[in-house]
């Protein structure tokens, strides 16, 4: 076979979506799709996080306030059934904290300590009573940072996902089988790639009801994305 000839294969090749010819072999055909999957799932747990701060005259005395006020938030999780394994410190600290203005610039107005946790209520439907619990047990020291929704265990939301993503994969490269007169062989490599992270992005939305507070959960997509590749008989 002589250049011209070669060069008019791996050309026929290129022009073609979806079909790959490699210039070693002619015979080394494929198809190559890819697909997405998903299902829609409702969120089974929440997560919380709240930060307890509090500025005092020293650091001393303002840890000891945030000290006592993190401990009422955790007697009032225990009393909503939030036990110590889901409940984290995600962060604590301590600092001076300045006042500026023109005319004196910089002046120490005291310290402020602060702790910050994440809470993981795994009944979602007690989420809006969990948040009024520690925002009267903490009072005006607590800000409440936001509450996210999501599914504790996605396992069988992602191999539904998952039997969808292929579903269609194996559609698609039938349809560019058909359309182009080939048949489809053995599958010779798989990629996935699968969304979300374990915390979603959404983030839910409280609501007063007769004074109490309600999170909308919501649904979220949990999707799974895949290429497949088939050779061509």
């Amino acid at each position: 076979m002589n250049m011209k000839r070669v060069s008019a294969i791996i050309l026929s090749g290129a022009l073609v979506t979806g079909i790959g010819f490699t210039s070693a072999q002619a015979a080394d055909r494929y198809i190559n799709v890819s697909a997405t999957g998903s299902v829609k799932v409702s969120p089974d747990t929440v997560r919380i996080n709240a930060t307890v701060t509090n500025v005092g005259t020293t650091s001393a005395a303002a840890q000891s306030t945030v000290a006592t006020t993190a401990s009422a938030l955790r007697k009032a999780l225990a009393s909503n059934g939030v036990t110590t394994q889901y409940i984290k410190s995600a962060n604590v600290t301590n600092y001076p904290e300045y006042n500026y203005t023109a005319d004196k610039g910089s002046v120490l107005v005291g310290y402020r300590a602060s702790q910050t946790f994440e809470i993981i209520v795994r009944n979602a439907k007690n989420a809006g009573t969990v948040v009024d619990a520690i925002v009267a047990a903490s009072g005006d020291n607590m800000t409440l940072d936001g509450v996210t929704p999501y599914v504790y265990d996605n396992t069988t939301a992602t191999s539904a996902a998952r039997t969808d993503a292929v579903t269609r994969a194996k559609a698609k490269a039938a349809h560019y089988a058909k359309l182009l007169g080939v048949g489809l062989g053995s599958v010779t490599s798989l990629d996935e790639t699968t969304a979300p992270s374990p915390y979603p992005i959404m983030m839910a939305t409280a609501k007063l009801d007769s004074g109490a507070t309600q999170i909308d959960l919501g649904q979220q997509d949990v999707s799974v994305s895949v290429t497949v590749r088939w050779s061509i008989k």
